[in-house]
């Protein structure tokens, strides 16, 4: 559903985009991660064809961005969405279905889809940042896309809304949209993404599945054990290699080293209340991704 081939976008002579290649299929969830000025931005801008590229290929619903074809099957939802405040929220969503050719009527619909059907009557002056965002959700979902660009699309949302936002996503990717999403909230698309692609000034320096680009990184898990009551020490010295962290000792474990740590843990039975193994998270890939990449 989109498609990117050595796409190239030069500013004032400097790249924004340098040589970058991706793919978003019907169904899937792409994670775009980066620093501020990585080209997250310009790529979603040249995919809706609002910029043209300096070089390269770029494809929306197999149509050329911009395109009426491929304005029909793509949506968009911006970091910061703009609405007049004196519309009611269905007033402004029966706008934007009136502009797109789709019934008013499918606006009560659409509100109710992002959580809005007893604010639909309110004026929007009257909303709270995370309620105008979900009205930008509703505008996106206008028509059915097959194609959505989201720029941090949970910004303002508290952390219900942003499970239920995620829901409608999974539900979305389900029906056979494809989903390309940038967020700075590294931790929520963890479990939310099929695929993540990282860009660095410009470049892509990393793509795959989490468990891809863990392993790639090998990074070490973390160990953390609880000791029973009165078994601090030994447990200590079982384990020299642990920090002491208030209650809990907590040491690295290489991948490759996770049955061995598990043995040692079980051998330590008598001494250990709980325990815990935590691969390295999203943050700690990004971080590790971008230290190399600068």
């Amino acid at each position: 559903m989109l498609t990117v081939r050595h796409l190239s976008k030069l500013y004032a002579g400097r790249p924004a985009l340098d040589d970058v290649s991706l793919s978003v299929a019907a169904g899937e969830r792409v994670a775009l991660l980066g620093h501020n000025g990585a080209g997250k931005s310009t790529l979603m801008k040249l995919a809706l064809g609002l910029l043209r590229p300096d070089g390269g290929r770029i494809e929306a619903a197999g149509h050329a961005p911009g395109s009426p074809a491929a304005r029909a099957a793509t949506a968009c939802l911006p970091e910061n969405v703009a609405f007049h405040p004196a519309l009611t929220g269905r007033e402004q969503i029966r706008h934007f279905l009136r502009l797109r050719g789709r019934p008013a009527r499918e606006a009560d619909g659409l509100l109710a889809q992002v959580g809005l059907a007893e604010a639909a009557g309110r004026r929007i002056g009257t909303y709270s940042k995370g309620m105008r965002q979900r009205v930008g959700l509703a505008q996106a979902l206008i028509g059915a896309p097959r194609l959505m660009l989201l720029d941090e699309p949970t910004s303002g949302l508290d952390p219900v809304s942003r499970r239920e936002f995620y829901a409608l996503l999974d539900r979305l990717a389900a029906g056979g949209t494809a989903i390309l999403l940038s967020s700075h909230a590294l931790s929520e698309l963890e479990a939310r993404t099929d695929r993540i692609v990282i860009l660095a000034r410009g470049r892509k320096v990393a793509e795959g599945t989490l468990g891809e680009l863990r392993a790639a990184a090998a990074l070490p898990l973390t160990a953390t054990l609880r000791p029973c009551p009165g078994a601090e020490a030994a447990l200590a010295a079982r384990f020299p290699e642990a920090v002491v962290e208030g209650a809990r000792l907590s040491f690295p474990c290489a991948p490759g080293d996770k049955l061995a740590t598990l043995e040692r843990i079980a051998a330590a039975r008598d001494l250990v209340a709980d325990f815990d193994l935590a691969a390295p998270s999203l943050d700690d890939l990004y971080s590790q991704i971008s230290r190399r990449a600068a």
